[in-house]
């Protein structure tokens, strides 16, 4: 089974970056960022147009969480194929900022996107485990996981690590069915984890649909053969 780093995808960081910059923003419009007024929690007209996003599942923690209700969508119109669609729940004013200044922290982002082969080793310091049947990132001091599903990636991003596991246990799609206890569907493809491993998270990646990781050893296996003739 391969679990080390395959390829390091350079756009990651700057995709964190930029969902930072997207929540510092929001958080001004809303005036959470160094304001005194608190945002209202989502219009129905924000929500419901959210809740027609067509291109995959979107995943949500519920209409309010830990006390903080949703108060932004990306939905269609804010759609960023390279950053994934996002849910915001809470305000700036509730946290101390990442650096200590301006920089913004909500209670509990999660960011839905097509998920892309990359290598995890970049996120730092890490270890993998099973949360709803599927493999989950747990990185940032715990503050953030990265759960695999269908063709998709779930990132969330939280103050805590008890919010960030509780939101886990508590997705489901925001745009289709679906129940916030049962298990998520597994991934289509073969995640490359880095770091440690659960026993669980080995027995889940060997049986991912359409053996994903035995027949991306078998490409790599494959390539690497190539590039040995021709030397």
């Amino acid at each position: 089974m391969m679990t080390g780093e395959w390829i390091t995808r350079l756009g990651r960081t700057s995709r964190l970056g930029l969902a930072l910059a997207s929540l510092c923003a929001l958080a001004l419009a809303l005036a959470g960022c160094g304001g005194t007024r608190s945002p209202g929690p989502i219009s129905a007209r924000e929500l419901a147009e959210a809740q027609t996003f067509p291109y995959f599942r979107v995943y949500w923690a519920g209409p309010r969480f830990a006390g903080s209700p949703l108060v932004a969508a990306d939905g269609r119109n804010g759609y960023n194929g390279s950053l994934g669609d996002s849910v915001y729940y809470g305000d700036c004013s509730q946290a101390g900022g990442l650096t200590g200044g301006g920089a913004c922290t909500l209670p509990l982002q999660v960011t839905t996107v097509i998920y892309r082969l990359h290598g995890n080793r970049a996120l730092g310091r890490q270890h993998n485990i099973l949360i709803r049947g599927v493999p989950t990132v747990v990185y940032d001091e715990g503050h953030s996981l990265e759960l695999y599903t269908g063709h998709t990636s779930i990132d969330i991003f939280s103050d805590t690590y008890p919010h960030a596991i509780a939101a886990a246990q508590r997705l489901r799609p925001l745009n289709a069915p679906g129940s916030p206890t049962a298990p998520l569907p597994p991934p289509v493809f073969c995640p490359a984890l880095w770091g440690p491993e659960e026993a669980a998270v080995e027995h889940a990646m060997a049986h991912l649909p359409g053996h994903a990781c035995q027949q991306a050893a078998r490409e790599l296996q494959f390539a690497e053969d190539l590039r040995t003739n021709r030397r």
